[in-house]
């Protein structure tokens, strides 16, 4: 190396250097454009899976209340009657025979509130969930869902 190459190479090096500072990373407004994007997407996504899991949560209460009404024809060819509304679903588990017609206790709807049973007579009966706010009418999912067949949806 000749005296002339070592005297500029140190300074090269460092315009060099300087160059990379300058370029390196992002700058604030690109930084915000970013997180604003990542913002907006995650906002979409989630209203999204909200309501996939209000829709699966109708489902689940629909299929409940359908093997209600299956368990129920079971108690009534058995016993020649469906529960009174005095005895409930829990007659499905507990009953002067020991039959069980639930493989398990009666479960709550997907709200976590109770079902409502209720039997004018030995041939007709009424299992209702009401809902996600747990109280009577409603619309969407709100709504009652009822094994007369209305509901939600």
């Amino acid at each position: 190396m000749n005296a002339e190459t070592c005297r500029t190479a140190p300074r090269s090096m460092s315009v060099r250097n300087e160059r990379r500072r300058g370029a390196a990373g992002f700058t604030l407004i690109e930084l915000m454009v970013v997180i604003s994007i990542i913002a907006v997407l995650a906002t979409i996504v989630g209203y999204n899976v909200i309501g996939a899991m209000d829709d699966a949560s109708v489902a689940q209460a629909k299929t409940q209340i359908r093997s209600f009404k299956t368990a129920l024809l079971a108690y009534r060819l058995k016993f020649n009657r469906f529960p009174t509304s005095a005895e409930g679903l829990g007659a499905l588990v507990d009953n002067e025979k020991g039959i069980k017609f639930l493989d398990n206790a009666i479960p709550k709807d997907p709200w976590n509130n109770d079902y409502v049973y209720s039997s004018d007579s030995a041939r007709d009966f009424r299992v209702i969930s009401y809902g996600a706010d747990g109280r009577p009418g409603g619309s969407g999912y709100d709504e009652d869902i009822d094994s007369a067949g209305g509901g939600t949806k």
